[in-house]
């Protein structure tokens, strides 16, 4: 584990364990939650996948043209299986293989000559329509001779730097039905999508950086520097066979289909039974997760009340003893003073300050002994005793004489 693993762990432990774990209910309840909003966004998604038919890209035009006739408007019917959106489009799952749109001549034909318009990968030279390039500086992981601000520091400072820089660029592609790229295709609209790619990795290279003579300052002062540089290069292959799922809907007379926000898959390697499977286990998950972290937090959440609420009661009981012993411990001036200057006899003399008269009896000894100070300072011991008997005491009772 880095130091900065290990500085934000002692910090989260120390955090969540405030409170007698009442932080930590609150992070655990927050996380189940979450849980159970998740669960019921994959549960809706799996629904709409559900529903959604799976069709061929020579298909789609057919497709989109019955929906647009035999709805009224712009809205698809049909049954519960067809969903649609306010612009005609309607929930589709398409498998077909990647070509660049610039290979589509006229009706839905391919031109398999036509490499124009293509991204190539600088190192591998594979052909595809999206490349995606990450470079990622590894850091070193020694504190040095005069590092102890380290932890401190890598907290905050390991934030502000660049530890990652990414490039992605793509071109116009489409899916064509494979082994008959002639029958017809569909658009990809990339436009909007924020769901992960199935990239394929061409290249993965670990470069060592030099060190300079800076480098052995930053090491000799606990300063984290660069060790080396990792790159790596992604790319969307021509005829790679995926899967889109979408809102598709004829733009300018050919089918194009663009991502849709309430479903965690765009584009994908997975068959509709293999995202169906994978959503149908993550729902499970959730839904384990959801009950296991909900129970935990109320369990500890009603741990920490319980406690706090008992600190808070004893602490109210001490407050009301101290209020108490100082209301009892405010004697009027004419008894103090009879029993500082008054006449008294050897046997009623306080056996602690041997000064004043004996005016408290412990309980539940009964044992008086003490003049009412040094009861109560007797009683303020962490073990009060009586001085007499030496039995343990819970506290006094002032005597007066009749």
């Amino acid at each position: 584990m880095s130091v900065h693993d290990q500085a934000v762990a002692a910090v989260l432990s120390q955090l969540a364990l405030a409170a007698d774990g009442a932080v930590l209910g609150i992070g655990l309840a927050y996380v189940a939650i979450r849980s159970i909003l998740k669960f019921t966004a994959t549960t809706s998604a799996l629904r709409k996948i559900d529903n959604a038919p799976s069709v061929q890209p020579s298909d789609l035009r057919s497709l989109l043209s019955s929906c647009n006739t035999e709805g009224k408007g712009n809205t698809c019917t049909g049954g519960s299986t067809n969903q649609s959106n306010g612009d005609g489009g309607k929930l589709v799952i398409v498998r077909g293989c990647v070509e660049a749109k610039s290979a589509v001549e006229g009706q839905g034909m391919i031109l398999r000559g036509n490499t124009s318009n293509i991204l190539v990968s600088q190192e591998s030279r594979e052909k595809g329509v999206i490349l995606q390039r990450t470079q990622t500086y590894i850091y070193n992981e020694w504190r040095g001779f005069f590092g102890w601000t380290a932890d401190l520091r890598s907290i905050f400072a390991r934030s502000w730097k660049d530890q990652e820089t990414s490039t992605i660029r793509t071109v116009p592609f489409v899916l064509v039905e494979a082994g008959r790229p002639q029958s017809g295709y569909v658009i990809v609209n990339m436009e909007g999508s924020s769901h992960p790619l199935p990239l394929t990795t061409v290249y993965h290279h670990l470069k060592p950086i030099s060190a300079s003579p800076y480098t052995f300052l930053q090491a000799l002062f606990g300063h984290e520097y660069p060790v080396g540089l990792l790159d790596v290069e992604k790319i969307l292959l021509l005829g790679k066979n995926i899967t889109a799922v979408g809102i598709c809907s004829l733009r300018n007379g050919s089918p194009e289909i663009k991502s849709c926000k309430d479903l965690p898959y765009f584009l994908s390697d997975l068959t509709k039974d293999q995202i169906m499977a994978d959503l149908a286990f993550k729902t499970k998950v959730l839904l384990l997760s959801g009950v296991v972290f909900g129970s935990l937090a109320i369990g500890i959440l009603g741990y920490a009340i319980l406690r706090n609420w008992n600190r808070w009661k004893d602490w109210r009981q001490q407050r009301r003893a101290q209020q108490n012993n100082s209301a009892s411990n405010d004697v009027s001036p004419q008894i103090a003073a009879d029993e500082e200057t008054g006449d008294i006899p050897d046997g009623e003399l306080c056996v602690i300050c041997l000064m004043r008269r004996r005016r408290s009896a412990f309980i539940p000894c009964g044992h008086m002994v003490c003049c009412q100070r040094c009861a109560l300072s007797v009683e303020r011991e962490i073990s009060p005793k009586c001085p007499v008997c030496r039995q343990t005491i819970r506290n006094s009772v002032r005597i007066y004489d009749s």
